[in-house]
């Protein structure tokens, strides 16, 4: 079988591309100034007296801000703690009206009647297998003693996710008005809160707000809410033209449009962006709970400053408990057709919410005569604790050399070489190379954007904790990609590999980072290799999502072709599926980057030296400067690969003929 001519992949640089040579020319200068650095060491380290002070200036304007409007700030929170503590009391502490022997207290609700509540949900929208998930899994957190805290946690998210939702609505509706306000403020702002690192948002609210519940929703909210925004805006324009051209001929208003027509049109793509925000919400449980949000989170850090890795593992399980149910329920929900509008009676339009209040009433007024509905016996209670340490010694014990041997190999040969070399950087010769990367792949509007964002980070004296960070993840992001992306093509190539593969990184998308982290220190003890495995274990879910994805969207048409051309499956492989969906690959290289940056903080706790130790000891001291430009710095680095491999994208897309 003759192998088929190729035409030059899309994307391929022309011999006559002048930004090819431009390129060419930024490494070259960059490879002479790290030549030369022993002469020229100002071009390699950047100068102690060039440092801007941007953290005594962003200290000093926190301060005012504290000092001018800690009146303001505080009647925000006085306000949003009138619903999260009504939730907090209605699912966790119960109500108390009064003081002392007159005191009437009312119970929270039953546990019996909530997880007859969420069995219910279940069964509504996916039938008795959800149900069974949903009310087992609320069973679950009772029979292992972990009910109370596992609803003040609840009870965050019962506040927090409709606030993001709404939030994100009316802020991605404001996007779709306003495409240029869109393009120059809100998504820039966007992919800011998406980029900075979770204990960056502690620090302000922490001096804002004080140590509080409101303070952990707050921080909690502006995490989860850019979702939301992207999603809204997404639906709407994906609303086909033809349903927009029949609201005008229908005579609909502007708002009419909006409400009855667009909005309820994009509800799937609403509903993705609902389901993303209860899963980054159930992701900051555990560090808000650093400023007051108590809970499961909790429980999870008590655990892990005593090294108890038992009660550490069965609190974070009950969080991934919650989020597995919220993000399957939720899922369920977006699938679901919307059902025509009931007519007739109160129960034909009502009935499925008066039988959930009905029950959650019935089994809570139980409640006082029966105490064991009230609170889960203890008695009847079990706990996996011992388990999950028995089992980390065991591995301990008897695989130790074994560990020890793959942690000293890995640290020797391939991590501390690479984090020398990053060390070893020069801030010119780099910054040269990125400018001249955005020149060719996005013109002069990106090689300034990504050249003034890598200045700040040498500018603020933080050059070398930004490339200790940039080695780690580029560390963890290569091998995510180097075990994910060979999955994903042998996903995309066999059913039977999906449906194992795709359930596995669903569940590795849910658990909540710390939990992740947990078991890698028990085996591994604190430094690099640990916060390596555990970072390779969250980015390796895009990598393997994407290329199956985009290997399972290239055309049929295409395949059909390259089969008529008599190219083999290999060939066809090479010569089709990968350049077509090489796009989506890439982009799925772009959120693993993305996430091996946000764990970049959490992996800061195992004893890793670079901008995650930044911000915490900034946020030992209260330092807000300090803190919040090492977060920025953080952020920027993911912009600048975000950007370059976006512009990358779009560029091999307009060559292919796929834009």
């Amino acid at each position: 079988m003759t192998d088929v001519t190729a035409s030059p992949a899309p994307g391929i640089a022309k011999a006559d591309d002048p930004g090819r040579y431009v390129v060419m020319i930024a490494v070259a200068a960059a490879l002479a100034v790290f030549l030369l650095r022993d002469r020229m060491p100002a071009l390699t380290t950047y100068p102690d007296g060039a440092i801007i002070p941007f953290k005594e200036w962003v200290g000093a304007v926190m301060n005012w801000l504290k000092v001018n409007l800690t009146w303001f700030t505080r009647s925000i929170a006085a306000v949003m703690d009138v619903p999260l503590r009504f939730a907090i009391n209605l699912l966790a502490k119960g109500f108390k009206f009064g003081y002392g022997p007159q005191a009437v207290v009312l119970p929270r609700l039953s546990w019996l009647g909530v997880v007859g509540v969420m069995g219910w949900l279940g069964y509504l929208y996916g039938g008795w297998r959800l149900a069974l998930l949903c009310g087992g899994g609320f069973f679950a957190l009772a029979l292992f003693g972990v009910w109370d805290n596992a609803m003040l946690t609840l009870a965050l998210i019962v506040i927090c996710v409709p606030f993001c939702v709404v939030t994100g609505l009316l802020v991605g509706i404001w996007s779709y008005r306003s495409p240029g306000f869109n393009g120059y403020v809100i998504t820039p702002a966007l992919d800011l809160m998406q980029t900075i690192p979770t204990f960056a948002y502690l620090i302000p609210m922490l001096l804002l707000y004080g140590a509080s519940p409101v303070s952990a929703l707050l921080a909690t909210g502006l995490f989860a809410t850019p979702p939301m925004v992207r999603a809204t805006l997404l639906g709407l324009n994906k609303v086909p033209p033809e349903i927009r051209d029949f609201a005008d001929m229908a005579g609909c208003t502007r708002r009419q449009k909006l409400w009855r027509v667009l909005l309820p049109s994009a509800k799937p793509s609403l509903m993705i962006g609902v389901n993303q925000v209860i899963m980054l919400a159930l992701n900051m449980v555990i560090i808000s709970s650093m400023i007051g949000a108590g809970g499961l989170g909790y429980d999870v850090l008590l655990a892990l400053r005593a090294l108890k890795i038992g009660q550490a593992m069965e609190a974070g399980l009950a969080i991934v408990i919650i989020a597995i149910v919220l993000d399957r329920l939720s899922q369920a929900m977006a699938r679901r057709e919307p059902a025509p509008a009931a007519e007739g009676s109160t129960w034909a339009r009502h009935g499925n919410i008066i039988i959930a209040v009905g029950l959650l009433a019935l089994t809570t007024l139980f409640a006082f005569a029966v105490p064991a509905l009230a609170s889960f016996p203890k008695s009847l209670t079990v706990t996996t604790a011992p388990l999950w340490k028995a089992g980390v010694d065991w591995l301990t014990l008897n695989l130790f050399d074994t560990i020890e041997t793959v942690r000293v190999f890995v640290l020797l040969n391939f991590l501390n070489p690479l984090r020398a070399a990053f060390e070893g950087l020069p801030w010119l010769g780099v910054l040269l190379v990125i400018v001249a990367l955005g020149w060719r792949l996005g013109g002069w509007r990106l090689a300034l954007l990504v050249g003034l964002l890598g200045f700040f980070a040498a500018s603020s004296g933080l050059w070398v904790p930004a490339m200790q960070t940039l080695y780690l993840a580029g560390a963890a992001t290569l091998v995510a990609c180097l075990l994910g992306i060979p999955l994903g093509i042998w996903a995309s190539r066999s059913n039977r590999v999906e449906a194992v593969v795709v359930p596995v990184i669903d569940t590795l998308q849910t658990i909540p980072m710390f939990c992740i982290i947990i078991p890698v220190v028990m085996l591994f003890r604190v430094g690099d290799v640990t916060a390596l495995i555990a970072t390779v274990a969250f980015a390796i879910v895009p990598a393997v999502r994407y290329t199956n994805h985009g290997l399972r969207q290239v055309p049929v048409q295409l395949i059909e072709a390259g089969q008529v051309a008599g190219c083999t499956r290999w060939q066809l492989f090479r010569h089709v599926q990968l350049p077509v969906a090489m796009p989506e690959i890439m982009l799925g290289i772009n959120q693993a980057i993305l996430l091996a940056l946000s764990m970049i903080i959490i992996c800061a706790m195992v004893g890793t030296r670079d901008l995650g130790q930044e911000i915490f000891k900034a946020l030992a001291k209260a330092d807000s400067g300090r803190g919040i430009v090492a977060g920025l710095v953080i952020a920027f680095i993911g912009i600048i690969a975000d950007r370059l491999i976006t512009a990358w994208v779009a560029r091999r897309k307009r060559r292919g003929g796929l834009a």
